[in-house]
């Protein structure tokens, strides 16, 4: 458990609660931005360092993709408490994490394997890392113009692509508790 991967990925967990600190209290758009950045910079570094050291572990693997769902739910929630993005895009997201949180649990409950993370699930992920962020600086009007279109292309394709790895990995997780059955 005590991995150098692992501490980054709890340095990250770490920049959870600034960023909400950041963005909903101390209204510092330009910090929260950073902070944001920082956290998808180190969901890329975590999994590169744990391949090139063997450090490698199952506490990672289930951690790791924990904190993303962690640093996406706040990010999105605490971007629609300030109106930046629309409540019903918000719902969609998280209720498509906690239909394969509910997944998990029944996986965990039967004893069976999870579904691994895919490419296109990772591609999701770091799309959405970087589209909110950008999304964020939106809010600063002298960069706005270029800010808008670039967040929103991001937060499309991420869009698009978390929705279709969960449907994947929905449908994995079905056909594996069947073919225990």
């Amino acid at each position: 458990m005590l991995t150098i991967p692992n501490a980054i990925t709890a340095l990250r967990a770490l920049g959870v609660p600034a960023f909400l600190y950041f963005f909903l209290v101390a209204d510092q758009p330009v910090i929260s931005f950073f902070i944001i950045m920082f956290g998808g910079l180190t969901d890329y570094f975590d999994g590169k360092v744990a391949r090139a050291l063997n450090q490698s572990s199952d506490f990672g693997a289930k951690f790791d993709p924990t904190v993303d769902r962690l640093y996406i739910s706040a990010i999105v929630i605490a971007l629609a408490i300030k109106e930046y993005l629309p409540w019903a895009l918000v719902i969609s997201l998280l209720l498509r994490d906690l239909i394969l949180l509910i997944l998990v649990v029944i996986q965990r409950i039967r004893n069976l394997p999870y579904a691994e993370v895919t490419f296109l699930g990772k591609a999701a992920t770091f799309n959405l890392l970087y589209a909110f962020p950008i999304l964020l600086l939106d809010q600063v009007a002298a960069i706005s113009r270029f800010t808008n279109p670039i967040g929103w292309a991001f937060a499309i394709w991420g869009l698009a692509l978390y929705f279709y790895t969960g449907f994947q990995y929905l449908i994995t997780g079905i056909q594996g508790m069947r073919r225990v059955c």
